[in-house]
């Protein structure tokens, strides 16, 4: 709701007339303009879409708590249980099966793959180990010169 007194105070600063053309403000000349109805106005109009949005926010929680209480609220089923999940798992350690072919010959995505093999895979996060070789181009002694990730 910040963003509508952001225009407005943008469209003061450079003297531009904010009108809306169609709807119940269409009556308002100016809503940039700097009296205090027009003030009161716009404040009331952010207030109530504030409270509208808190509203929103405060029912959703509670029916997420009501499902959680019920034990309806699980979010999504894995696509790989029992069986078929164990099978990936060993075609991926024991054999080094890719994910795409596990994907293809469960019939699943590869995403559904990647989440069942999730504590196999190698942390995204974490960078590769760094190689033994420097990686540079020659200089003019014949010696070599290690490129840092800021060059």
């Amino acid at each position: 709701m910040m963003d509508i007194h952001a225009v407005r105070d943008w469209c003061q600063a450079r003297g531009v007339v904010l009108r809306v053309l169609p709807g119940p403000l269409s009556n308002f000349h100016d809503l940039a303009a700097d009296d205090a109805t027009t003030a009161l106005i716009i404040n009331v109009i952010t207030a109530v879409g504030q409270f509208q949005r808190d509203l929103q926010n405060e029912l959703t929680a509670e029916r997420i708590g009501a499902a959680e209480a019920q034990g309806r609220y699980h979010g999504r089923p894995p696509a790989l249980t029992g069986h078929q999940l164990e099978e990936v798992r060993a075609a991926f350690r024991d054999k080094g099966a890719s994910i795409a072919r596990l994907a293809r010959g469960h019939g699943v995505s590869r995403v559904a793959v990647r989440t069942a093999l999730a504590d196999l895979l190698p942390d995204p996060r974490t960078p590769p180990p760094s190689p033994d070789r420097q990686i540079g181009h020659p200089h003019p002694n014949g010696g070599r010169r290690q490129l840092r990730p800021n060059e």
